[in-house]
């Protein structure tokens, strides 16, 4: 018994070796992904049905309770019996693909023992695909894993050498040769099965995480790749971007070469086959027009493939990689292999996380690049807002006091000049230093006190050392237009707007009160904002600089707006601390993000 058990050991080492290999084919592993269909559905059947051919070809013949000296099995004598490990390829398929995998599986292991003859041919032919089914029955109530584990396979594999004593014993009612060769095989080919079986599934694991392994590689590749070139692909120059793509692909990737087109031509083309791949050449490959037609990544794995029109071209293999931009092709990235075999699952996982990350950059950077246009197009809608009775009405001004008061038409001359420019220069930048922003603001009040010398007075509380915040230019003059047009608009006389800046925990908070009539109750929404609607160009306004504020300085920096209990109402936000700058040196530094609660 135990030399028995020593030879069914090895015969079936020489089995797990085949199984190792069997684990590295690609089709195997769609298996282990559960990618079921009738074609590799049939595939599957096959392949285990073959393995368990191989199964009993290297199991042993037993004849009178010995062992015959032979290394394959091809056939059987009356009186012998054929002891194979079969079952080891049948039980695998069943947990694996399920009861039809297990079932086909086991009807061509089957058939090969009926053929090769012997004692208890039938019961050996029949056991094979019944064992087939109740394994892949058994796998059902193990469907969420993803492998079986080895120990329980360990205990799944102790049944299926039991069966096939007994259907031996049925098949042969009263015959003492069978009872003394199933005392004989029954012990050894219990252990040899189990044990293999849990050493398969095993395998199965080592492989299963071997791809994981390979898939977190490609894809921490992938990501560090399309951060290093993110700075290619803001470039305006479509050549230059595609240079600096091509390069940094070629050298951080073992590639025989890489291209990076347009839709129309080559842009860019770095290492072997640069003397017919040259940038300006026009795409010509079908697959090229293929996978900018629709979008789908391509793989090449012979010349005939890529049809490339020169006959020395070295490239055996390519995998040709669409770049999504605004939901279009904008161009393709090309892996050159010399080699099919080069061509790895790895490079094909790589090559799709990169184009999809890419594609992803192109449409973030796109996005931004519209956000700017939309910023400068809202800046330009400030400067058109400029209300032409307040500069009619200030050169009327001026041209008055020219004849009272020569001294102060020069200042509100100077004052209207410095407003003017500022306005003008909205455009140049989406963020002012505080100090040009007070500059504006106070240029303004110049003006408008002189105008409103008997109605109105605004009083101005700056802050000390937060003349290097920054904050988006036009914010606070429009809060004191409002104030004064709308606010104080029907105050004939004892009108005050006051600005206030403190310093607090969060940052720089900005003030605007004023004590006119307020803000109508039923459009102030919950949040402290006012509901525009037609012709409320206060509203309006207010809504603008609150916008503003939150996509250039972030939520934080929002508009609060109330109205003050015994009279007029309130418009303040907050400059947060990640966009103040401080001295230090010379030189400046940002200041560290805190909120409210000083972390």
């Amino acid at each position: 018994m135990t030399y028995l058990t020593m030879i069914l050991s090895e015969r079936l080492g020489l089995l797990l070796v085949l199984a190792f290999v069997l684990t590295r084919i690609p089709g195997f592993r769609s298996l282990l992904d559960r990618e079921y269909s009738k074609k590799m559905t049939l595939v599957h059947i096959c392949m285990f049905g073959l393995f368990g051919v191989a199964g009993t070809m290297t199991g042993v013949v037993l004849e009178d309770g010995a062992i015959a000296e032979r290394f394959f099995a091809w056939s059987a004598d009356d009186n012998q019996l054929v002891v194979s490990s079969s079952l080891v390829a049948i039980v695998i398929a069943g947990l694996l693909g399920g009861p039809v995998v297990g079932l086909g599986a086991g009807m061509i292991a089957g058939a090969h023992l009926f053929y090769m003859g012997g004692i208890g041919f039938i019961a050996n032919s029949l056991v094979n695909p019944v064992t087939g089914f109740l394994a892949g029955w058994t796998a059902r109530f193990f469907s969420n894993e993803r492998v079986i584990s080895p120990l329980k396979a360990l205990f799944i594999g102790v049944f299926p050498p039991i069966l096939q004593m007994h259907m031996l014993l049925i098949a042969e009612p009263g015959s003492s040769a069978i009872v003394s060769m199933v005392n004989t095989v029954g012990l050894p080919l219990v252990l040899s099965n189990s044990i293999a079986i849990a050493i398969f599934t095993a395998m199965i694991g080592i492989a299963l995480r071997e791809q994981e392994n390979e898939a977190a590689l490609a894809a921490e590749k992938a990501f560090t790749i399309a951060e290093e070139a993110l700075p290619f692909l803001k470039r305006d120059s479509s050549r230059e971007m595609a240079e600096g793509i091509a390069r940094l692909l070629y050298d951080r990737l073992e590639l025989a070469a890489v291209s990076v087109t347009d839709e129309q031509e080559i842009l860019a083309h770095i290492g072997m086959g640069d003397d017919h791949h040259q940038p300006a050449d026009p795409i010509i490959t079908p697959m090229s027009h293929e996978a900018i037609s629709t979008g789908q990544m391509q793989v090449a794995y012979s010349r005939s493939e890529i049809q490339c029109p020169d006959v020395k071209c070295p490239f055996e293999s390519v995998i040709i990689i669409p770049i999504i931009d605004t939901g279009e092709s904008a161009g393709l990235i090309k892996f050159y292999f010399r080699k099919a075999q080069h061509i790895r699952p790895v490079e094909i996982m790589l090559a799709q996380g990169l184009g999809q990350l890419i594609s992803n950059q192109l449409h973030t950077i796109a996005s931004d690049k519209l956000k700017t246009h939309i910023r400068d197009a809202e800046l330009r809608n400030l400067q058109a807002q400029i209300n032409p009775h307040f500069l009619f009405n200030t050169l009327h001004m001026i041209a008055a006091l020219f004849r009272k008061d020569p001294e102060k038409a020069r200042k509100i001359t100077v004052s209207l000049a410095h407003f003017m420019r500022f306005n003008i220069s909205l455009v140049a930048s989406s963020l002012v230093h505080l100090e040009k922003e007070i500059q504006h603001v106070e240029a303004y009040m110049t003006i408008i006190q002189t105008r409103f010398a008997n109605r109105l007075r605004i009083y101005f509380n700056k802050v000390d050392g937060g003349a290097h915040a920054h904050i988006p230019p036009s914010t606070i003059q429009p809060l004191v237009e409002n104030s004064i047009q709308h606010g104080l608009q029907h105050v004939t006389e004892g009108g005050e707007v006051h600005v206030e800046m403190e310093r607090i925990t969060s940052g720089i908070r900005i003030t605007v009160r004023d004590n006119g009539v307020g803000f109508d109750e039923q459009l102030l929404t919950s949040d402290g904002m006012v509901q525009v609607g037609e012709h409320q160009q206060s509203g309006a306004g207010i809504s603008n600089v609150n916008q503003r504020l939150i996509s250039l300085l972030g939520a934080s920096a929002r508009l609060h707006i109330r109205n003050l209990p015994d009279r007029g109402s309130e418009v303040a936000f907050t400059i947060p601390h990640i966009h103040m700058e401080k001295t230090k040196g010379g030189s400046s530094y940002e200041a560290d993000s805190r909120d409210d609660s000083g972390r």
